[in-house]
C-alpha cells in the first residue's frame, strides 16, 4: 500500500460497492462520512448510476445510516444532460433510463421527445425492452447524438453482480453502428462537473472507490490521488487481472473503509 498520495482538500466517493451494496451499508462508511464532516473535509458523492435522482441518492443513503445532502451527490444523469444542455440549449432527447434521468434531463431545461429526437441519452433502465431498443437505433441511424451515461457492465448488489448501463449500451452500439459520448466515469465530463460542484482542481482531490476500470481511471486521468477500496467489484482474487484491464494502477489501496478514515486522520494530524 502506497502511503505518498498527492496533497489532498477533498474527495470524490464512488457509492455503489464502495459505500453500500444494494441496500446494506459497508463497513466503515458511516464513521468516515461523518469523520469528514467533523473534520469539515469537502467531498462528494459521485456516482455513474443515473437511475436516481440527488434527492433519492442522499435519502438512501441516510436511510443507511450514512449522513447526505442532495447537493452532496453528483450523478451521471446530471452531468449528461448538462452536457446535452451545453451542446444544444433546448434540445430534444430520446432517454432509456430511469426517474433520475428523466427529472435530470427536465431539469437541463431539455425536451423529452419519442420522434425525431437530436439525442439519445440512455443510462442504466431495468424497464428496458426490446421496443425501446429498436426505436433507439432507428434514431441514431436517422442522425441524433448518442450520449452513454457510464460504461458500467456490471454494478454490485445485495444479491450479486447486476448488467448496468454498459450492458445495454454495448446492444445499442452494436446496432445503431455509432460510438456513444461517454460522460460518467472514467470520463472528463463527469470529473468537471464533480471539480466544479466541490470547488476544488484535479491536484486537491483524491477520488475514492471499488472499481478500476471506472473510479481509479476516473481519477489517474485527470490528475487526481486514488484510492481503491476493496469492498466491492475489487477483490484480492482479481485486483490483478482488474489492474491489467484498466491498464493502472491506484495510488493506494484500503481492504476497509476504516483503514481510509485512519490514514486521512493521520495524515492530516486531526
Amino acid at each position: 500500500m502506497s502511503i505518498q498520495l498527492p496533497a489532498m482538500r477533498g474527495l470524490l466517493i464512488d457509492l455503489d460497492g464502495t459505500l453500500y451494496h444494494g441496500t446494506k451499508r459497508i463497513e466503515g462508511a458511516d464513521t468516515l462520512i461523518t469523520y469528514l464532516r467533523e473534520t469539515e473535509l469537502p467531498f462528494r458523492f459521485v456516482t455513474n448510476n443515473s437511475s436516481a435522482t440527488p434527492e433519492e441518492v442522499a435519502k438512501r443513503l441516510a436511510d443507511m445510516g450514512i449522513s447526505a445532502e442532495p447537493a452532496e451527490v453528483c450523478t451521471s444523469a446530471q452531468a449528461a444532460s448538462g452536457y446535452i444542455a451545453g451542446k444544444r440549449p433546448g434540445a430534444s432527447v430520446f432517454a432509456i433510463g430511469e426517474k433520475g434521468l428523466l427529472e435530470a434531463v427536465r431539469g437541463a431545461g431539455l425536451t423529452l421527445t419519442e420522434e425525431k429526437p437530436d439525442f439519445v441519452l440512455q443510462g442504466i433502465d431495468r424497464f428496458f425492452t426490446y421496443e425501446r431498443l429498436a426505436k433507439a437505433v432507428r434514431h441514431i441511424h436517422e442522425g441524433a447524438a448518442y450520449v452513454l451515461t457510464n460504461p458500467d457492465l456490471l454494478l454490485p448488489s445485495t444479491d450479486g453482480l447486476i448488467p448496468g448501463a454498459g450492458s445495454i449500451g454495448a446492444m445499442l452500439t452494436a446496432a445503431g453502428g455509432k460510438e456513444p459520448v461517454l460522460i460518467g466515469k472514467p470520463s472528463q465530463i463527469l470529473m468537471d462537473y464533480s471539480l466544479k460542484s466541490i470547488g476544488l482542481t484535479a491536484g486537491e482531490t483524491w477520488v475514492v472507490g471499488d472499481n478500476m476500470a471506472t473510479d481509479i481511471a476516473f481519477g489517474k486521468s485527470a490528475g487526481c490521488g486514488t484510492v481503491l477500496v476493496l469492498t466491492g467489484l475489487t477483490t484480492l482474487k482479481n485486483i490483478d487481472n482488474y489492474m491489467k484491464q484498466a491498464g493502472c494502477e491506484p495510488d493506494m489501496i484500503c481492504h476497509q473503509l476504516d483503514e481510509l478514515r485512519s490514514y486521512i486522520s493521520d495524515r492530516r494530524g486531526i
